[in-house]
């Protein structure tokens, strides 16, 4: 494991993003109920579920599992070798499989998540495996400084070597949602308990961002010539994928889901512009995004359907249903519009910010074309941020089948230091941005 200035720096906002996804996920509602379900080995529906859930059990593994996939995430962030690399990934995606089953309500969905993810999750693990052999296989090591030592020098093996990396990278692009190899993030954000979403959302990119811009900065910049064909496929499909999908749909968590694609692609800019103002760029994105992902779930956490008898029970995450919030509850209208306008790269907040050092970076790395897509996939995204704040704000509500709950207020917490870290981003990113500038050289 190194630890250099990029591992830090990924490691801070890791612990950040990370500590304000577990007061969202601790949360209870002002009934006592949490969004995990009360006995987890219980079959959905059945005598023993509705016994656990009247007696008020409540699953308290899923602190300890959190705070594995955490651990993980940290040792990713900072993996010296491809062993390392690999055991990070397992210790950081087992615990999320199994927290992803855990929904209170709509349990099938919830448990639908949880196999999709393990089975693509193993899938890919076995593209990292296979990547891991052929790079051993020319190298001779799985150290990352052997790998970049190796590649300018080693002869008549360049189809191993390529083809190694290329499944090796493969695998990362898995974690960080991009495309075509996305096929598990609407599913799993939507059936995964709102909490973990949020937190598996925000941490899980960062980590495999951070252990992506490593490989690609300290074991490849020789193959860049080679890799620019693969990577500017990927880029231009995963923002085309995140932006045309999102735009239709109409459920919030899903349409979140596909606004993380299409925000994978424009961070893959920073990271193969091979710059190194790039590091620093995705650094900042990622506490940017980060932040506003945190806060718009636990929103969402929030935001509740009423029965016919009035009672409340589960989330409202059909669009259709936040018509008129902004009425109901205009705090938390107002601080999911900013965590919209972020996503949507508004001036003066974070996202803005944070879209601007990394198409920076892009420029720099020649790679224009690229950056005036992302710009155009951009502005194209605000569409389906701007019409929640419009349903939001300036739509007659449809009776009184939604109501916003209040909580222990743990949530509430996690709410505003996202929206004054978002604020406060884009107003202020200097000191920011300086600090992520001084951690932009990789140790060997």
């Amino acid at each position: 494991m190194i630890e250099d200035g990029p591992a830090l720096a990924a490691q801070a906002v890791l612990a950040l993003v990370g500590l304000v996804g577990l007061l969202v996920i601790a949360d209870r509602t002002e009934s006592g109920e949490g969004a995990f379900v009360a006995q987890a080995a219980a079959r959905p529906g059945s005598v023993e579920e509705a016994d656990a859930t009247r007696s008020g059990l409540v699953q308290t593994e899923v602190f300890p599992l959190t705070v594995f996939a955490l651990a993980g995430m940290f040792v990713f962030a900072q993996a010296g070798d491809l062993l390392t690399l690999f055991i990070a990934l397992e210790v950081l995606s087992l615990p999320l499989y199994v927290l992803s089953g855990l929904a209170r309500r709509r349990r099938l969905l919830s448990q639908e998540a949880s196999l999709k993810y393990f089975l693509l999750g193993a899938f890919t693990s076995a593209f990292v495996i296979f990547g891991i052999a052929l790079l051993y296989g020319y190298s001779g090591t799985v150290r990352f400084s052997g790998l970049a030592e190796a590649v300018p020098v080693t002869l008549g093996m360049d189809g191993m070597l390529l083809a190694g990396t290329i499944l090796v990278i493969v695998g990362l692009l898995f974690k960080v949602g991009a495309a075509p190899f996305h096929a598990w993030t609407p599913d799993v954000y939507t059936g995964a308990p709102t909490p973990v979403t949020g937190f598996m959302a925000a941490a899980t990119k960062l980590a495999a961002f951070a252990a992506l811009l490593r490989f690609v900065y300290v074991v490849v910049p020789d193959l860049s010539w080679d890799l620019t064909p693969f990577f500017w496929a990927v880029i231009v499909l995963t923002m085309l994928v995140g932006t045309v999908v999102g735009i239709v749909q109409s459920d919030v968590k899903r349409m979140l889901a596909y606004s993380s694609i299409a925000h994978a692609g424009f961070i893959l800019i920073g990271i193969t512009a091979l710059e190194s103002s790039g590091i620093g760029a995705v650094i900042f994105y990622m506490l940017a995004y980060g932040l506003a992902t945190v806060g718009a779930f636990a929103v969402v956490t929030l935001v509740r359907e009423r029965d016919t008898a009035g009672n409340v029970t589960g989330e409202a995450t059909h669009l259709s249903q936040w018509a008129g919030l902004g009425r109901r509850n205009p705090v938390a209208a107002v601080a999911m519009t900013l965590f919209l306008l972020s996503f949507a790269g508004i001036p003066l907040t974070a996202g803005f910010m944070g879209k601007f050092a990394v198409f920076t970076a892009g420029v720099d790395g020649g790679q224009t074309v690229l950056v005036v897509l992302a710009v155009l996939a951009s502005a194209a995204t605000a569409f389906f941020y701007v019409r929640l704040i419009v349903l939001m704000f300036f739509t007659e509500p449809d009776g009184e089948t939604v109501a916003v709950v209040s909580s222990e207020g743990l949530t509430t917490v996690a709410v505003g230091v996202c929206a004054v870290g978002t604020v406060l981003l884009g107003v202020l990113p200097g000191p920011v941005l300086d600090l992520a500038a001084q951690a932009q050289t990789f140790l060997p």
